[in-house]
């Protein structure tokens, strides 16, 4: 049991300090839940900061991750079988950029006997999009569509609604329930029981002629009328399709590409490296102007002193991701918007290693960014700045993704592009950092006084967050308060009658012995 809860005054976020139990949770998870105040939040918005519910919540979340061995399971725990019939799997977003998490109804066959390898396999996906992208919800689609009676698995559904209402608080952003059978309504009857009031909001009951209320077409399959012609396969497992970006004098040239076909694009990809690999052996991005002054006027047009710079309009992010090989920063997510000086972001690269770091940055919608350098590598202390930029007329879109793959490379390789194109196909997968961004759409003035006009309770971000959760906040305590005064009340008018019962009696005791 948790015995001490320690208050941070200056966050109002509540963690734990101590636990008296070692075999009743993993040690792995106490540790995190120390370190990690957004954890603790999660789970005490969730329960509306009331510590006692958090606290029952996150014992009841802590003993399953142990029962499941959550923080050891991996692809080849789980039966084989069941990765390759798809009935759950990750792929595509909600409008809202929220990954949609699929399951398959008709695929399910109720089955006492593999019911907790099931449960493993929903709980595999659900940790493994947590270490992914953590802090973004779920989108859950239900797809119902050629599925029965002999498809319900009340158990199954209960656990899955376990796993939003109890394992991972703040995962849930949607339940989507696709063509749900009219046999079906009363078994989903029960199910709104389990949901809670938190949940039962966020449940929606769509068909082929609505569901792209909340999913755009494509990411939709064409049997709900969208234009994903994506088709589950294992192995691998489906995953974002990042690919190469494009920087601003042409395409970077992939791992998969072996040779040139041309003499003029070699010269290009040449001049290319080069530029990059200045870029990335720059040691420090902050130079003295006594240093400055000694270099060439070109070097000085190339890096952005005493000329044009490719720095200039770029936000720096202020937020870092603390890698085993490389700290990036922005730690989460890149921010556009349709202004001028919203259309570029900043991604700051610093090796944390005493060897040289290949790098690499990749997106699911390369036609829309500019990214230079998009390949290279990074020396031992140094730090590389990269410019992602939008593309012509093409705005960004909260399902736009980036990713930074990162390898330690062996002392005295070389950094030009026929090097890092062989590093990139030999290195073996477990030794390469990956860390996503997603994007964040800034919206105009305009539209946030329109969102404002026409739905004033739509969901509040940032400073208007924090007021709702203070006011939350202020509620709780308040009605707090009452209870507590309340009490007083009824104590105080109990005290009140024992003291008019003893004074009654102490005068008729005298009274008695006066008058004896």
């Amino acid at each position: 049991m948790i015995k001490i809860i320690r208050i941070r005054n200056n966050q109002d976020l509540f963690t734990f300090t101590h636990v008296n139990s070692s075999d009743k949770y993993d040690s792995r998870d106490v540790d995190r839940l120390q370190k990690d105040d957004a954890l603790v939040d999660g789970y005490l918005t969730w329960r509306q900061f009331v510590v006692d519910d958090a606290l029952k919540m996150i014992d009841e979340s802590f003993q399953w991750r142990k029962e499941f061995n959550l923080n050891d399971l991996t692809e080849s725990s789980i039966p084989r079988w069941m990765f390759e019939t798809g009935a759950v799997y990750l792929h595509g977003y909600d409008k809202e950029g929220n990954k949609l998490f699929w399951f398959k109804v008709k695929l399910h066959v109720k089955d006492a006997k593999t019911i907790h390898d099931k449960k493993r396999y929903v709980a595999f996906w659900l940790e493994r999009y947590a270490k992914r992208e953590p802090g973004m919800p779920l989108t859950v689609v239900f797809d119902m569509s050629e599925s029965g009676i002999g498809n319900i698995d009340m158990e199954f559904v209960k656990y899955i609604i376990s796993c939003f209402k109890v394992f991972y608080p703040k995962f849930l952003s949607k339940m989507i329930m696709y063509e749900m059978p009219w046999i079906m309504n009363a078994a989903w009857k029960i199910v709104k029981t389990w949901l809670g009031p938190e949940a039962i909001s966020k449940l929606k009951f769509v068909s082929k002629s609505d569901v792209q209320t909340f999913i755009d077409a494509e990411h939709l399959p064409p049997h709900m009328g969208g234009t994903d012609q994506f088709k589950y396969s294992y192995p691998p497992l489906p995953d974002d399709e990042f690919k190469s970006p494009i920087n601003e004098n042409g395409p970077i040239v992939s791992e998969d590409e072996s040779e040139v076909k041309d003499t003029e694009s070699e010269c290009k990809e040449s001049l290319e490296s080069s530029f990059n690999a200045e870029q990335a052996l720059r040691p420090k991005k902050v130079q003295t102007f006594s240093q400055a002054a000694t270099r060439p006027l070109s070097y000085l047009k190339a890096v952005g002193i005493n000329g044009s710079s490719r720095l200039r309009g770029v936000r720096k992010p202020q937020t870092t991701f603390k890698g085993t090989l490389l700290h990036v920063s922005p730690a989460e997510e890149l921010s556009f918007g349709s202004k001028d000086s919203e259309k570029k972001c900043l991604i700051v690269l610093n090796n944390v290693t005493k060897n040289q770091v290949a790098f690499k940055v990749r997106t699911t919608a390369p036609e829309k960014y500019r990214v230079k350098p998009s390949s290279s590598s990074c020396e031992a202390g140094a730090s590389v700045d990269i410019v992602v930029s939008l593309h012509g007329g093409f705005q960004a879109s909260p399902q736009d993704r980036f990713l930074v793959m990162a390898a330690e490379m062996e002392p005295g390789a070389g950094a030009g592009t026929p090097e890092l194109t062989q590093f990139w196909k030999d290195v073996p997968k477990p030794k390469i950092m990956e860390h996503r961004l997603r994007c964040h759409v800034l919206e105009s003035p305009k539209s946030i006084l329109s969102n404002a006009s026409d739905s004033p309770l739509n969901t509040p971000t940032g400073d208007t967050q924090d007021l709702q959760t203070a006011l939350m906040r202020l509620v709780v305590s308040n009605s707090r308060l009452e209870q507590k005064l309340d009490s007083c009340m009824w104590l105080q008018k109990v005290l009140l009658v024992l003291v008019s019962v003893l004074m009654a009696f102490s005068f008729s005791t005298f009274y008695w012995l006066w008058t004896s």
